[in-house]
């Protein structure tokens, strides 16, 4: 196992599209961190929309109601949410991160696959941008997100349900 390991990491390392090898293992990579903000700020911002509107919109059926709250000696002014509604927000802010950031990690899995293919090429991301572009149009940006919202629904659910509930027992803003 670890000599099929070491047999591929040459292979890679050798390849003749970098004039610098280590290099080759990093394809896409600045596409990967210039994909990272819009993943991680547009989740943010859209949680943040969600529950803002859950409290102030829907605070009748979304809050959790003052008579069950244990809120003696507590700081945070924030009403709690319940934890359907904390979970849905959770969700829509996963699929509207995974939507605008899923362009990105198209061009990222393209480089690396370029690479693949064909070793000694290397193509850079205005390329790959122009070869989707022409070909399939703005669709051909999104192809395979769907499935994609497999994972991200249940996994930004949980993180943004654990991430509130953590603020309140360490009674955060």
């Amino acid at each position: 196992m670890i000599r099929r390991v070491r047999v591929v990491a040459k292979m890679i390392y050798q390849e003749k599209a970098h004039q610098f090898g280590i290099l080759n293992f990093f394809r896409g990579f600045p596409v990967s961190l210039m994909g990272i903000v819009p993943y991680g700020g547009v989740s943010f911002l859209t949680h943040e929309y969600l529950t803002a509107l859950a409290r102030s919109r829907f605070a009748n059926i979304a809050v959790i109601p003052a008579s069950t709250r244990q809120e003696s000696r507590r700081r945070r002014k924030v009403h709690e949410l319940k934890a359907w509604a904390e979970l849905t927000a959770g969700g829509i802010s996963g699929v509207v991160a995974q939507t605008a950031s899923y362009p990105f990690e198209l061009v990222r899995r393209r480089m690396q696959i370029v690479g693949a293919h064909s070793p000694a090429t290397r193509s850079s991301a205005i390329q790959i941008v122009r070869d989707v572009w022409s070909t399939a149009g703005l669709r051909g940006f999104f192809v395979g997100l769907t499935i994609g919202y497999v994972k991200v629904v249940p996994m930004f659910a949980i993180s943004f349900y654990t991430y509130e509930k953590l603020k309140a027992v360490f009674d955060l803003e």
